[in-house]
């Protein structure tokens, strides 16, 4: 009975990583350039698709053809759901062109649009609201990057903070530092691969070393032993990816998205087989700094998407750092706890080799999704 239980339990945490392994969001920018603004907005061809219907034939396949014939119907939705006003009143939003760009989890439309705000000057602030898939998708979030006389904020809509004001005058250095923190923290617990791959490694953490390189949970090492573990390990990737993760979001170092993603799933299916096969034997921080290494190009990707505001460059890169770390360690807070109360059990050892098995199956289908660009699961 209990090993069904498990196997349901192993399954149903399958399905739920396999179909989400990025959460929905759309990346709006604005640049306000005196009474009138400049708008784009990438929004993922799934999400308009659910909220809309573009797969014309419901043969599972999106043309270009389909995606054209609905342009009109795309503006509608959107713009609909954005609201931006002035201090003297509301902004009217006039459709533009609309075309198809690649994000790192798929295809998403882009809408040009412009906005004309009343009055005789360039408004002092703007009060915006953004319902984009709230009555649809209550996880969806709006990644806002505004720009003014060569100042960059962001902020990030969500249904519970779909209106919100925000000032055109050059934001703090601390808070753009916040802005970025509140990113960082995001984008971690909505990084599937990132958090599956640290996972992994930290499995064995509650295991005495020998246990943990024979991939068994036959025995266990002191609370103490096992923070230092996890700290080694944690340590090892945030040391790795914040190297790359500043290279590459100032554009030293560039790599192919596909590429990176790729190497990312590679490098969970490898952490997971770990703990069923001694691949690292015991050197889990080696194998954390080397696929940190890539896991911080994956990172950059989001930053490229928000945009670094080039007065403010070491801030913001700063403040994402910072916002990846928190949400990194408020993972390694549920889980040590746990595991370690755990660590005695049958259970444990099922999900030492079960669960890491489950992982690595994930992992391997988001990577052949990724070297071959073509959809399965996600």
């Amino acid at each position: 009975m209990m090993a069904r239980l498990i196997l349901m339990v192993l399954v149903c945490c399958w399905c739920t990583l396999a179909q989400a392994h990025k959460p929905s969001d759309s990346y709006l920018s604005l640049d306000v350039q005196g009474q009138t603004i400049a708008g784009q907005w990438d929004i993922a061809l799934r999400d308009l698709d659910f909220a809309i219907g573009l797969d014309g034939n419901g043969d599972g396949e999106l043309t270009w053809d389909e995606i054209r014939a609905r342009h009109g119907q795309i503006a509608a939705y959107a713009l609909q759901h954005l609201k931006i006003a002035s201090t003297a009143g509301p902004c009217q939003l006039q459709a533009g062109q609309q075309l198809i760009d690649q994000h790192t989890d798929g295809a998403y439309n882009v809408l040009r649009f412009q906005a004309t705000c009343p009055g005789s000057a360039a408004p002092a602030s703007l009060d915006i609201s953004y319902t984009l898939l709230a009555d649809l998708d209550p996880q969806h979030k709006g990644l806002l990057k505004l720009s003014h006389d060569g100042q960059v904020q962001t902020a990030i809509f969500e249904p519970e903070h779909a209106r919100q004001n925000l000032s055109l005058a050059a934001p703090s250095r601390l808070a753009q530092f916040g802005a970025y923190v509140q990113h960082g923290i995001w984008h971690i617990w909505i990084g599937y691969d990132h958090i599956l791959f640290l996972l992994s490694l930290l499995l064995p953490a509650v295991l005495l070393p020998a246990a943990a390189r024979a991939g068994i949970a036959s025995g266990q090492q002191s609370l103490k032993a096992a923070f230092f573990d996890v700290l080694k390990v944690v340590t090892a990737f945030t040391l790795a990816h914040s190297i790359t993760l500043s290279l590459a979001s100032l554009s030293l170092i560039s790599l192919p998205s596909r590429m990176v993603e790729s190497a990312i799933a590679a490098s969970v299916v490898l952490a997971a087989l770990n703990n069923v096969l001694p691949l690292f034997r015991g050197k889990r921080p080696v194998a954390a700094f080397v696929f940190g290494l890539i896991h911080g190009f994956g990172f950059a990707s989001v930053l490229r998407d928000l945009g670094l505001p080039q007065s403010a460059l070491v801030t913001s890169l700063l403040g994402f750092n910072v916002g990846v770390e928190i949400g990194q360690l408020a993972i390694v807070a549920v889980f040590l706890p746990v595991a370690w109360l755990l660590r005695k059990t049958w259970f444990y050892r099922q999900l030492m080799t079960w669960g890491s098995l489950a992982i690595a199956l994930v992992a391997a289908i988001w990577l052949l999704e990724r070297l071959a660009d073509i959809k399965l699961i996600s």
